[in-house]
């Protein structure tokens, strides 16, 4: 089965806000990500968590650059894993201890293709029952291993490819043009039955495939997104979603469309070729004040 995604829709998925809540009523999410080639994803990922609505967000980065991180970013809380510019197995026993206090992982945007990287993301992918938002290079790191996924059937796993990511996690031959040309529903959904996970397969018309075999096609989005960022922004708001409460699906697909309003309000301000990531960001109080008005 294969559904449009539209207003009503992220409505409906968008985690209720308690008049009297605190912090801790609205989530905590744990984002790994970063790397000493790129510190630019952590932040976006984070700023979008935090304004989407999620009470604590934790920011992991290599111990390397978190002073960069800490610096820039003034609404999460930074977490040094390790020592180096990019994320190892040595950093495992601070990111789980971090990780047993929050309710969601975010892992991948900017931890880069270092060695150890790939072993790192794949411990924790097989130990923690958390539920796991994992695009960028957490998903690169499955390559040759989907074992590991396979092996999290299950759990909540919400994983953000591009068609790039999403022909290394097929292996066999597949390539980024073979995935644009073939039926995008159809494999998305395949693959999300074959693996007991969430599959948002990104790209014009985003389709977000569940293991249940439903597809559900967005709506928004511009040209102006085809920026390096945009996706990091998409794991912070999923992530942000999850955390609050939504379903594996309301917050996939519900934050796809957040994330594609959100640019069709930047790109009306800013033109598709001015905006940027956290412009899309900037924009989201628009959209959540026009989910929040009565019908």
């Amino acid at each position: 089965m294969r559904f449009q995604v539209g207003k009503e829709f992220a409505r409906w998925a968008l985690p209720p806000r308690k008049p009297g809540g605190h912090k801790g009523d609205f989530g905590k999410a744990f984002l790994v990500g970063g790397s000493r080639a790129y510190t630019g994803a952590p932040c976006l990922m984070a700023a979008a968590a935090v304004c989407s609505g999620c009470g604590l967000v934790y920011l992991g980065v290599p111990g390397g650059i978190w002073a960069v991180e800490a610096s820039r970013c003034v609404s999460a809380i930074p977490v040094a894993l390790g020592d180096g510019g990019a994320l190892s197995p040595d950093a495992l026993p601070a990111l789980r201890a971090q990780l047993d206090a929050c309710d969601v992982l975010a892992l991948g945007p900017g931890l880069g293709r270092f060695p150890g990287v790939a072993e790192a993301v794949c411990d924790v992918l097989a130990d923690t029952p958390k539920p796991v938002v994992l695009d960028a290079d957490g998903i690169n790191a499955l390559e040759g291993h989907i074992d590991v996924l396979e092996a999290r059937r299950g759990r909540v796993t919400i994983l953000t490819p591009h068609n790039g990511e999403f022909a290394r996690l097929l292996g066999g031959g597949a390539t980024p043009e073979s995935v644009a040309k073939a039926d995008r529903v159809e494999t998305a959904s395949a693959f999300a039955v074959r693996y007991g996970c969430v599959l948002v397969l990104k790209g014009h018309r985003t389709v977000t495939a569940t293991p249940s075999g439903t597809a559900l096609v967005n709506t928004t989005g511009n040209s102006g997104l085809a920026k390096g960022g945009s996706g990091d922004v998409l794991t912070g708001l999923v992530a942000s979603l999850l955390a609050q409460g939504a379903t594996p699906a309301q917050a996939a697909a519900g934050g796809v469309w957040i994330h594609g309003r959100a640019a069709d309000f930047a790109a009306q301000a800013l033109t598709p070729y001015a905006m940027t990531p956290m412009d899309v960001v900037s924009a989201f109080p628009s959209v959540f004040r026009e989910l929040m008005e009565e019908n």
